[in-house]
């Protein structure tokens, strides 16, 4: 165990916003020694629970992976099935967990600030895996590995984040990290999908997606949220399609290494299209994937060890 020795020693993972530069790159570090790694029983003995409210396919099962690559025990909670169809409160859900002595929670939940409420709640670990329109922070961190593993560095390059920016959890968790960074970040949205503060936040706005790709290194799409969505800002799926979906034409006015980014689902042709999702050249999406394991097995493994350490 090496926690004693590591920058990052919380005994939650919240958001990116408080995270240290010095603290995710231990995180991004720590990963690179799990990448390939099927078991390492270094948390034998202990289970993680997956408390998730909201559907997923790669953040749950990524998790689940690496809990029990990490020789943990999983227990997944399964919202449609549980006592919160009979009215039970999710604080109520996440004490009644943690008084079963499990070690960690893995939340994902329609509320924003859903993680930390009940960080606030229980003594085991709490990790964020999705709360509302707020953070989504694994996957920012994953996304910086793959970055970096990609381009040999994160420091200075112009990263193009295209789509529904304003509900996107994963956008605000990955902007908030490309600042930490001295990242050239580019936001490219229709006005109404665009968020209010983020000049304030060091980001170029783009309504015009060709200006916004422009000798780009990084091009990271993000899918219409519908579900989160009031009535008046849908937009005109046709419209979008022709505006804001990365097609080859608009792909070639980025650097011609430029690498493509999703975080899943894809909505195949509405937020690309599939010959950009399937290009071995350029996509690297299924790579993302990958490393979700490999990022996750490290938060996991670094918090299980604050645990201890607390």
């Amino acid at each position: 165990m090496t926690a004693v020795h590591s920058p990052f020693s919380r005994p939650h993972l919240l958001g990116i916003e408080d995270l240290t530069v010095a603290e995710i790159e231990d995180l991004l570090s720590h990963a690179d020694e799990f990448q390939d790694v099927k078991t390492v029983p270094h948390h034998a003995g202990k289970t993680v629970v997956n408390l998730f409210f909201e559907n997923s396919t790669r953040t749950r099962i990524s998790f689940e992976l690496a809990a029990k690559r990490l020789g943990a025990e999983v227990v997944n909670f399964d919202a449609a099935t549980s006592s919160a169809k009979k009215g039970e409160t999710l604080e109520d859900t996440a004490r009644t967990i943690n008084a079963m002595g499990v070690e960690a929670i893995v939340i994902r939940h329609s509320e924003a600030g859903a993680a930390g409420k009940i960080a606030g709640l229980v003594d085991c670990a709490v990790i964020n895996g999705g709360d509302g329109t707020n953070e989504h922070p694994t996957q920012a961190l994953l996304d910086a590995y793959t970055i970096r593993e990609c381009k040999g560095r994160i420091e200075g390059l112009t990263i193009a984040i295209c789509g529904d920016i304003l509900h996107s959890r994963v956008a605000h968790s990955n902007i908030s990290l490309f600042r930490k960074f001295g990242v050239k970040i580019r936001l490219i949205a229709p006005p109404n999908l665009l968020p209010s503060n983020a000049e304030a936040l060091g980001a170029e706005l783009f309504t015009d997606y060709a200006a916004g790709v422009a000798d780009a290194d990084v091009i990271m799409t993000q899918r219409i949220q519908l579900e989160r969505m009031r009535e008046s800002d849908k937009p005109d799926i046709e419209k979008y399609q022709q505006a804001y979906r990365l097609d080859r034409a608009k792909l070639v006015l980025a650097k011609p290494d430029v690498i493509v980014m999703n975080p899943g689902p894809i909505t195949r042709n509405l937020e690309l299209t599939d010959d950009i999702a399937d290009d071995p050249k350029h996509s690297v999406i299924l790579q993302q994937v990958r490393n979700g394991v490999a990022m996750r097995m490290a938060v996991l493994d670094r918090i299980m060890d604050a645990e201890l350490l607390g």
